[in-house]
């Protein structure tokens, strides 16, 4: 056995992810071989040290940013590559399985969650699976929710209906004030796969006046983070009144102005930044746009408002 597959094989071993008849043989050429085991010396303290650290619990924004990178990925991949893999190869699945106690044990989580799915949903609602009507949860956890599929809202109304996917699709109603809906707008801004429901739930989160600090966090990271243009330009026009007195809002429309890779939002964060163009961050933003942007409307804009502002002693 060459020195090089246990060293590329040693982390897994570690971690006891190792298949049993490659962790024999590594452990015997380990035996007879001082650097190897030098190696995995090495490789055991590391994962000593990190043990006795914290973990860490990742913030809602990664979650969230994470969420909605999985659901781009799983639209645009090849459909059908894992069934395809099951139904003709089962064997090299099964060794998968059986070496792979992660796998295995997540398998079984999604099997046994979908077991009290089903009986939850025959058992716990037989009014609403016999009349047709839809159970509307008090207080759903938001960690179950894997989607919204869509949200409208009722002509000339305050009412929304919002249909969202758990283990299988609920839906809830209410006006734009109902903390749920809220909740649900929230979510469907951030997490959602769809990028027409974001664009709607952005929509509808920027009708009220009065933006919460929850709802500005929502537009701030759709504007940061968000795939689809229309939906950074629908953010932006949410946060617009809020430049001048809010510096996470400015900051945020001068990351678009600067990073963004669309050049309509480019031009509307531009368009937002004109009332507080003498403040020292912007100002500092400006000089370097008219220095060297590529855009050269962007840097004809940015030298004509530098040249309105006074000069700096």
């Amino acid at each position: 056995m060459k020195c090089e597959w246990v060293r590329e094989n040693i982390t897994l071993h570690v971690y006891g992810e190792l298949a049993d008849d490659a962790r024999h043989e590594l452990e015997q050429h380990i035996a007879r071989c001082a650097d190897c085991a030098a190696e995995l010396k090495a490789e055991q303290d590391f994962h000593a040290l990190l043990s006795r650290m914290p973990a860490a619990e990742p913030s809602p924004n990664l979650l969230a940013a994470s969420r909605m990178r999985l659901q781009e990925s799983l639209e645009t991949a090849k459909q059908g590559q894992f069934w395809h893999r099951l139904a003709f190869d089962p064997a090299n699945w099964l060794r998968q399985v059986r070496f792979s106690p992660a796998l295995a044990s997540a398998i079984l989580i999604v099997g046994f969650a979908a077991g009290l799915g089903t009986a939850y949903k025959v058992v716990g609602h037989p009014i609403a699976a016999n009349t047709g009507s839809v159970p509307t949860p008090a207080a759903q956890n938001d960690a179950a929710i894997t989607g919204i599929r869509s949200i409208t809202q009722d002509a000339g109304t305050n009412k929304i209906d919002i249909k969202y996917d758990t283990v299988s699709t609920l839906e809830t109603q209410g006006s734009l004030n109902d903390q749920r809906i809220q909740q649900l707008l929230l979510f469907a801004a951030r997490s959602n796969y769809n990028s027409g429901v974001r664009m709607d739930s952005v929509d509808l989160l920027t009708q009220k006046p009065d933006l919460s600090s929850q709802v500005r966090d929502a537009l701030i990271y759709a504007l940061q983070y968000d795939t689809n243009p229309g939906v950074r330009l629908k953010s932006l026009d949410g946060l617009g009144s809020f430049v001048k007195d809010d510096v996470r809002v400015r900051d945020a429309v001068l990351g678009a102005l600067v990073n963004d890779s669309n050049p309509g939002v480019r031009t509307e964060a531009l368009r937002l930044i004109e009332p507080v163009k003498a403040d020292g961050s912007v100002r500092g933003v400006l000089m370097t746009l008219s220095a060297k942007d590529q855009s050269q409307y962007i840097k004809s804009q940015a030298r004509t408002m530098l040249a309105q502002l006074p000069e700096i002693d």
